[in-house]
């Protein structure tokens, strides 16, 4: 049992997740307890507040797992959380390809796992979902009967719980990337090396609006990744896409969806820097009608901030100069330290920049099968906007 000290339980009461080393009454017991114990959480008075995966080292000491204070942690509860997270992304997105599990959105706090078809992709990010790792496999397993499970425990978040990165296989075997489903096009995920999982399952809906106004237009995607939005773009009818991207064996699985996707007549393929790329093609005079700008992140910690933030505006400002009178700008962050707000001002900034004009069609974030615990508004972190540019 853990308890916090007085007066420090009322957000915990009233359903937030998260318990912060401060709050906690942290005495010897408390410190010596192993990273990732399951624990009975009280309130100073003895109110039990629930049960939660413990650790003494972090910040957030304590993540709350449910408010019965006595249930089992194991994995008959860990299949129920599993059921109805499928439940859900089977309602929003029929066919088996989604964000399965989305951390403390689905109940499951530093978890995260991605569906593939008959292969799962997973990542433990806190001591107590490592600590849970057989059950929560029991639990797949007995839920999704997967061919193949991946573990991509190789995320900095693990480092921050003194847990060590690592990539394995968990059961059945993965030769190779694995064939994905998006909005009818078929794409490649590498589950073993690629970013993150392998995909980004968040940008479906923004690639969907992209696709809208691709038809007879000339698209280049920067920042393409394995062409997500690229591809998209070249079903819904564009007249030619430029697929930018610095890794040559992410542009590979680019090339090689657009092949499965019967497009890759209207694709060209460029290994290059988004920046330098952007600016030679400016001075070259090149426009487009539809420059799509989805970096990974420029702000991975809060001291990154400022010169992080810059980098959107900078971006905003090389994009926006190869867009043609009358074209399509859009530009995403998914840095979680930079909020809506200054995003929008450097993008503004970036364009004035630029000298350029228009209006904003769509703010969005992510897709539906990454929800957001009521709680933890801060943990949106993907923000992207559409803009038409005069």
């Amino acid at each position: 049992m853990v308890r916090l000290q007085p007066g420090r339980h009322k957000r915990a009461r009233i359903g937030h997740p998260w318990v912060f080393s401060n709050e906690i009454a942290m005495d010897a017991a408390a410190k010596a307890l192993p990273p990732g114990t399951m624990v009975r959480l009280d309130a100073a008075n003895g109110e039990p507040l629930g049960v939660a995966m413990f650790n003494p080292h972090t910040l957030i000491a304590a993540r709350i797992l449910d408010r019965g204070a006595d249930t089992p942690i194991d994995a008959a509860f860990l299949r129920q959380r599993i059921a109805a997270a499928r439940a859900l992304r089977e309602r929003l997105y029929p066919g088996g390809f989604y964000r399965l599990i989305h951390a403390e959105a689905d109940g499951l706090p530093g978890l995260v796992v991605d569906r593939y078809g008959d292969v799962l992709v997973v990542q433990a990010n806190t001591a107590g979902m490592d600590r849970l790792l057989p059950d929560l496999l029991q639990a797949l397993d007995a839920e999704l009967a997967p061919r193949a499970i991946v573990l991509r425990n190789d995320s900095s978040a693990r480092t921050l719980e003194g847990l060590k990165t690592e990539v394995s296989v968990a059961k059945g075997q993965v030769n190779g990337p694995v064939e994905l489903i998006e909005n009818g096009a078929t794409f490649l995920a590498d589950v073993h090396s690629g970013q993150k999982t392998g995909w980004f399952y968040d940008q479906r809906e923004n690639r969907a609006a992209v696709a809208r106004l691709a038809s007879g237009a000339r698209v280049i995607d920067v920042y393409s990744y394995v062409g997500g939005f690229a591809i998209a773009a070249a079903r819904a009818g564009a007249a030619k896409v430029t697929v930018v991207d610095r890794s040559a064996p992410a542009l590979a699985l680019a090339e090689e969806a657009a092949g499965l996707n019967q497009v890759r007549g209207v694709c060209d393929f460029v290994r290059a820097e988004a920046f330098e790329e952007l600016e030679r093609r400016a001075t070259a005079g090149e426009r487009f009608d539809i420059v799509i700008a989805d970096p990974p992140a420029f702000v991975k910690s809060r001291k990154d901030l400022a010169a992080g933030s810059r980098g959107y505006r900078k971006l905003a400002r090389l994009a926006a100069a190869i867009v043609a009178p009358g074209g399509f700008l859009f530009i995403a962050s998914c840095s979680h330290n930079v909020d809506r707000p200054t995003f929008d001002e450097q993008v503004q900034r970036g364009l004035g920049d630029a000298r350029r004009n228009g209006r904003i069609l769509l703010e969005s974030g992510a897709a539906a099968d990454h929800p957001t615990h009521p709680a933890l508004p801060e943990s949106v972190y993907l923000k992207a906007s559409l803009i038409q540019l005069d």
